[in-house]
């Protein structure tokens, strides 16, 4: 059985191991396995996770190190050797340049004698073990039961102790201590929820600055155990993070560096007006804005790091929509923005509802009643939101369809990036749309005062980059060139604006995109609510076609302007997602409900005050 059982350990082993550093941390984050013979597969699991410090119980009986916590519990073939040394060796082996940790030993039974059969077992494995010519061994750190302070200097160069008491830290050899470990419950009722208490937050500090102040790192156990725990610790600067979860400690605290976010743009606040909020008034443009994978959670942390305040959030009219897809509970973008484009549930996939007859969205409804219409887009102009507008197709990654649809569409304005998806299927799709009557704008700065009927900008061959890597400004430029150059055209007039890549930082499960994507969104936002407030017959909406990542946010600072975002998914999730409404007729958008009826509520007003000619 003991066979059996060694095989399949090693074998777990090799594929922990290889896992592990095929997705190696960027960054190595000191976490202590505390009991990690208790794991499923012991030394391993702390092991491949690149845990600092290895925490085994030993018990010394007849002659043999067993590692077990008391004597009732020891099994025959949990030896320390067989257990740990043995595995030490097979991960040289297997990766010679791993970091340093050290193996902590918490003897149970008397110091002294225990002490010399770990020496005598140790002796086959010296050549792994520290050593001035060799300062990346392995040290041993006895705990537990120890030999008095005065004799740590007797024992080998890779035997350190572990101390753990302050009251003599100035007193005694500090060379032979490795770290110093204290009751955490001495300091603190803390339970890993929330935060600790500030008398008890200072009394913390106070201990750690005292080791530290000594030179030597300092480890608390029988702490909480919680993400919570694992970041207050972190913060105030415990140097071993004691944890029975190596592999969930060492992801968060590895990531948590990367999901700390302060903004690096802003959005300036403008402050609406609201004199036609909500009047039931004559409405002649409708801007529709989409912050493309948007939920709460992107909006407030978006609002946290942009000083507590986003233009989105000034508004008073808002509600939510059920987003799912005809054909699954968590829609996509191109049955979202179908949902939103045409007033019916699609298939995921599916751009602008391609099996209805006769094909119909909002642009083709109201360019019957004179209106001009305009997308925006960071995404291609090809990209799934911005083609349902336009487009008919049955799946949303066949370019070559959507490209000539747009010459087909009631499309009178487009900017956004891609001009290489009208050229690469070489089907003459951007030589229709110059037959179709498109002026090919040269830069954006020329999109105000053009005077062409309908007007096309490719911002990009490809795709355009995010804001971090140079994109800043890009999205609310177009969006006040496009305002400019569809009012000189004295007709009613549509327009939607996409934030894409708040998806994509989502997906990415990047939180600093997420966070620069949605406030240079909002700047956006602010150009719309400048708009409405000069030309007072504008209906503004925001909201989005779905949540992606599934965000949270399990803390912040906002004098700080920082937050902590968090990602349950690298794809969308089907929860509600917000609506906003300013201008008259805004209150129409309040409530809860499907996602469909955006369209229909943007025609219900439409018709009030403009007829098929």
């Amino acid at each position: 059985m003991f066979v059996v059982k060694n095989t399949l350990n090693q074998a777990f082993c090799c594929l922990a191991f290889l896992f592990v550093f095929a997705n190696s941390y960027a960054q190595r984050i000191a976490i202590h396995s505390h009991n990690d013979y208790h794991q499923a597969v012991p030394f391993w699991t702390a092991y491949a996770n690149k845990a600092a410090s290895i925490e085994v119980d030993v018990i010394l009986r007849n002659d043999t190190l067993f590692v077990a916590h008391e004597q009732e519990s020891i099994s025959a073939q949990y030896t320390f050797e067989k257990l740990y040394l043995e595995r030490i060796g097979q991960a040289k082996d297997l990766n010679p340049g791993h970091e340093p940790f050290v193996l902590l030993v918490d003897i149970k039974t008397k110091a002294e004698q225990t002490l010399e059969h770990i020496i005598k077992a140790s002796q086959a494995y010296v050549d792994l073990l520290y050593s001035e010519q060799n300062p990346k061994g392995i040290k041993l750190v006895i705990s537990g039961n120890r030999p008095s302070a005065e004799k740590y200097s007797a024992y080998p160069e890779y035997i350190f102790f572990d101390h753990q008491s302050i009251k003599d830290l100035g007193e005694i050899v500090l060379e032979k201590v490795e770290m110093v470990s204290l009751s955490f419950e001495n300091y603190s009722v803390w339970n890993g929820k929330g935060r600790i208490i500030e008398e008890e937050l200072q009394g913390l500090k106070a201990v750690i600055k005292q080791v530290h102040d000594v030179g030597k790192p300092i480890r608390f156990w029988a702490t909480p155990d919680s993400k919570s725990s694992w970041k207050a610790l972190h913060e105030l600067g415990v140097d071993f993070i004691n944890t029975d979860q190596p592999y969930e400690a060492q992801k968060y605290l590895s990531t948590l560096k990367n999901r700390l976010v302060i903004a690096e743009g802003r959005s300036e606040i403008y402050t609406p007006s609201f004199e036609n909020d909500g009047l039931h008034d004559r409405v002649d443009q409708v801007i529709l804005l989409i912050g493309d994978g948007t939920g709460l959670a992107q909006l407030h942390a978006g609002m946290v790091a942009n000083g507590n305040a986003l233009n989105i959030m000034n508004l008073k009219h808002m509600g939510l929509i059920k987003t799912q897809a005809l054909d699954d509970f968590t829609t996509d973008s191109a049955a979202g923005g179908t949902a939103l484009a045409t007033g019916r549930k699609a298939n995921n996939r599916a751009i602008g509802q391609y099996d209805q007859f006769p094909k119909s969205n909002l642009t083709t409804s109201l360019a019957r009643m004179n209106f001009s219409n305009g997308i925006i887009s960071t995404d291609n102009v090809t990209g799934a939101t911005p083609a349902a507008f336009y487009a008919f197709e049955k799946e949303r990654d066949n370019i070559n369809g959507i490209s000539l649809d747009l010459s087909r569409s009631n499309i009178d304005l487009f900017i956004a990036g891609g001009k290489n998806d009208f050229l690469r299927y070489k089907n003459g799709a951007l030589d229709s749309l110059e037959k179709s009557g498109f002026h090919m704008a040269s830069s954006i700065q020329e999109i105000s005062s053009s005077k062409a009927g309908k007007l096309g900008y490719f911002a990009s061959n490809h795709g355009l980059p995010s804001v971090l890597k140079g994109r800043k400004g890009f999205l609310s430029q177009a969006t006040k060139q496009a305002l400019n150059y569809l009012k000189c055209k004295e007709r009613p007039f549509f327009l939607m604006i996409e934030g894409a890549q708040i998806d994509t930082g989502g997906h990415q499960n990047d939180a600093q995109k997420v966070v620069e994507e949605l406030i240079d969104f909002d700047q956006a936002v602010a150009e719309a609510l400048k708009f409405a407030d000069t030309y007072p017959g504008t209906l503004v909406i925001i909201t989005a076609d779905h949540e992606t990542g599934g965000l949270t946010l399990p803390q912040g600072n906002i004098d700080q302007g920082q937050i902590e975002l968090e990602f349950s998914t690298e794809d969308h999730t089907g929860i509600l997602v917000p609506i906003f409404a300013y201008g008259p007729h805004a209150d129409l958008f309040m409530g809860v409900y499907e996602n469909t009826e955006v369209y229909h509520k943007i025609i219900q007003v439409i018709k009030k005050y403009h007829q098929k000619p």
